[in-house]
């Protein structure tokens, strides 16, 4: 994948471009199938394949309240790039560039600039400055400089289509705990990932339950509680177990977000890790004394290495 982050690293147009245009918050399903479809309608016409983004996300840089990212920047590149297309052309997003009218958005960036062909859009797409921008305007201009618009049907996983697969309905999955369900919308785990940082120092020498803690920034958190996890470190791929919250046993009212990865011994402060959320297991609960939440952690592993056992989950220990 060629990625391109200025119109001035595009000395010539691309051949015969067809493009997509979205936040692709998630890569979900919905993203993927749209991005397939660029895929095989360049092919067609011997073409290159284009996804057209931005960053930050619009809302935020307007200065309007946004919801929470289902994937953060290097994470949504990532994705992109193992959809399989082209090129992402992911330019930054701030008042000026919200300032471009939709005929010039077309017109200078699209058409001139890009080389589009063709457009593959979904049906409540919108665009340019105070939004004017829409798939009739599209239409209109497509027959006068000559790219055809094309409308991707939303991609659902409900029979009925009642249940459309979206960043917004992901959201509300995630926030609620279902993971196992946000699975099936984004076509794999959803992942939290952050750098290993100093947390309390109780969970080894006072739980005998060593713990990662890694930080979120401004993306979406899972609803509070206990989660089986895998963990994608430097050393490997593990089992763990995650808990997000408040920790109510010790009641000290510290947010935190702390992983004990299974048979793992290595120290990994200020390193980064992936954490897949593969399924919740229970609340997050107060307990008594050190020794029943001790107790419990134990009992929430064993379910856990159950879970993920079950899931096909097998370690990937990198040898050093």
């Amino acid at each position: 994948m060629q990625l391109v982050e200025t119109l001035d690293q595009i000395p010539t147009p691309f051949k015969n471009a067809v493009v997509t245009i979205g936040n692709f918050d998630g890569v979900h399903k919905g993203h993927q199938a749209l991005l397939h479809q660029v895929i095989k309608k360049a092919d067609e016409i011997s073409g290159t394949s284009v996804a057209l983004t931005f960053e930050p996300h619009p809302l935020r840089a307007l200065g309007i309240s946004s919801p929470p990212l289902i994937t953060r920047h290097d994470q949504r590149m990532e994705l992109l790039a193992q959809s399989g297309i082209g090129v992402v052309v992911c330019l930054k997003f701030d008042k000026e560039f919200a300032a471009i009218s939709a005929d010039d958005f077309i017109s200078e960036i699209l058409v001139n600039k890009i080389g589009m062909r063709a457009i593959i859009i979904g049906p409540d797409y919108t665009f340019g400055k105070n939004r004017t921008g829409n798939i009739d305007l599209l239409k209109e201009k497509g027959r006068i400089l000559g790219f055809e618009t094309i409308v991707a049907d939303w991609i659902s996983d409900a029979p009925d289509k009642s249940d459309r697969i979206s960043s917004t309905r992901i959201r509300e999955i995630v926030m609620d705990g279902r993971v196992e369900q946000a699975k099936k919308y984004l076509g794999r785990h959803y992942q939290i990932r952050g750098k290993v940082v100093k947390g309390r120092s109780r969970g080894g020498s006072q739980l005998g339950f060593p713990t990662a803690n890694i930080k979120l920034h401004d993306e979406l958190c899972p609803r509070f509680g206990v989660y089986a996890v895998t963990v994608e470190t430097v050393h490997g791929n593990f089992m763990g177990v995650a808990n997000i919250g408040f920790s109510p046993t010790f009641d000290d009212h510290i947010f935190t977000i702390e992983v004990h990865i299974l048979d793992f011994d290595k120290d990994i402060y200020d390193t980064r890790i992936r954490v897949n959320m593969v399924a919740r297991l229970r609340d997050e609960k107060k307990f008594s004394n050190i020794r029943e939440l001790s107790n419990q952690i134990q009992k929430d592993i064993d379910t856990a290495k159950d879970i993920l056992t079950k899931n096909g989950f097998i370690e990937n220990h990198h040898i050093s």
